[in-house]
């Protein structure tokens, strides 16, 4: 995806209009734009920089084209494959950035982790870690707890997200599985300085959560995280739930001496990008309203209760008059169903089963657009950051011979907007502040 700062387009195009919103959003949320006013100064002694999340590549150029020349710098990030932005020349020469799978983790990402690890002995208090964290930090930096192979790791994580979990509760299971989560890596990086730079992708930017807060004090607990695994039917291996058991696994908590003096500063959040949409929309002419930037529940529930709210406006101009813009973020959940003996494989993520739900319930409402799509460009494993919705996407999908009900039965968003030509794809687009959400009545 282009960093050109989009142009500006009247809402008669809506879905241009739409995209123009969407890539005014993202834009807001790009590392180069953000990081320098919380940069430290250089250490008398090294300057490490670790690193992990969807928007590593990007954190790493910018820290680069910011440090000083002729101050030392070095370190290690991991980020998704084919996520590293291309490389303005003379960049990324001090900081080494890999890549692994996401959102179930590799041997990569293990690798990666592990030698992070590495880096971080024989530091002391002249130095100086700067850490990089942004959503998908949780998969990508994966150092599995004594006791579980990676493999067991995997399972685990696919479990998680096909429950229905929400990134909080995924994220207390992860931390309490790991090696380096929950604040470990910061531990490990003691006597140290701690720095770390944010770009939040979870309701709340706690940065405990966000990545599973590698270098935050955790507050939750080993009780926590086996509460989460009975509530959704998930198993361990018999010895590491004996580990959990008796608090073996436990992270480093708030008042740990070794995170005492560690600083996080979150560079960007899901509220500056909306309000970011907000304002363009009123550039445009048009009344814009913030609904929420932590919205969880099921997606395509989440997809409902927009849509009554547009209908509402549209019918009774309530609670805003039309022609508005109504923007939300956040992060719901899909509960992926059993599949059927001889159905297709449903594909899809978050923004696609948003729209599905949407579109189901607008019921071809005149005069309401939608554009749901995840801010880093990738709805779920697909090539697509989520799709359109217009008053005519379901008379066109009976026409193809398209029922909503069975691609929502099958959670199967990915193939409807497919056929339909409404998939929106942008490519990485370097940054993560989850996801971004806009409903057009005109």
């Amino acid at each position: 995806m282009s960093t050109i700062t989009p142009v500006p387009v009247p809402a008669t195009q809506p879905r241009e209009f739409l995209e123009y919103l969407y890539r005014t959003a993202v834009q807001r949320a790009l590392p180069l734009h953000n990081t320098a006013a919380c940069l430290p100064m250089p250490p008398r002694g090294r300057t490490l920089v670790l690193g992990a999340g969807k928007a590593g590549g990007a954190m790493a150029q910018a820290v680069e084209a910011l440090w000083p020349q002729d101050a030392p710098l070095e370190g290690l990030v991991v980020t998704r494959y084919r996520h590293i932005p291309p490389r303005p020349p003379g960049l990324l020469q001090r900081i080494e950035v890999v890549e692994a799978a996401h959102p179930v983790p590799d041997a990569a990402g293990m690798a990666a982790a592990q030698r992070m690890l590495t880096l971080t002995q024989g530091l002391t208090r002249d130095d100086l870690v700067l850490c990089l964290i942004s959503g998908g930090g949780s998969a990508l930096l994966t150092l599995p707890c004594e006791g579980l192979t990676l493999t067991d790791k995997q399972a685990i994580n696919k479990a998680l997200l096909n429950s229905g979990a929400n990134i909080s509760e995924m994220n207390c299971v992860r931390k309490h599985l790991s090696r380096i989560k929950g604040g470990r890596l910061a531990q490990a990086c003691a006597p140290a300085r701690v720095v770390t730079l944010a770009i939040s992708d979870v309701p709340g930017d706690d940065p405990a959560v966000i990545a599973s807060g590698p270098t935050v004090a955790d507050t939750t607990s080993c009780a926590d995280a086996l509460s989460i695994l009975k509530r959704y039917n998930i198993d361990l291996p018999e010895g590491v739930t004996d580990l959990l058991v008796n608090g073996d696994l436990e992270t480093p908590k708030p008042g740990d001496g070794a995170l005492a003096d560690a600083q996080v500063h979150l560079i960007a959040t899901p509220q500056q990008s909306l309000e970011a949409a907000a304002q363009a929309a009123r550039a445009a002419g048009l009344a814009a309203y913030i609904l929420s930037d932590e919205m969880e529940g099921e997606s395509r529930e989440v997809g409902k209760v927009h849509a009554a709210l547009a209908r509402a406006v549209a019918h009774k101009g309530q609670p805003f008059q039309r022609p508005c813009v109504i923007l939300s973020g956040g992060e719901t959940t899909v509960t992926v169903r059993p599949q059927t003996a001889g159905a297709p494989r449903g594909r899809g993520g978050r923004a696609g089963e948003f729209c599905l739900g949407l579109a189901q319930a607008l019921q071809g409402q005149p005069d309401v657009y939608a554009l749901a799509a995840d801010t880093d460009g990738i709805d779920g494993v697909e090539d697509n950051a989520g799709a359109w919705v217009e008053p005519s996407t379901l008379a066109r999908a009976l026409a193809a011979g398209m029922k909503i009900d069975a691609y929502l039965d099958r959670n199967d968003a990915y193939s409807y907007f497919e056929r339909l030509g409404d998939l929106v794809i942008t490519g990485p687009t370097f940054t993560n502040v989850n996801d971004f959400r806009a409903v057009l009545v005109l």
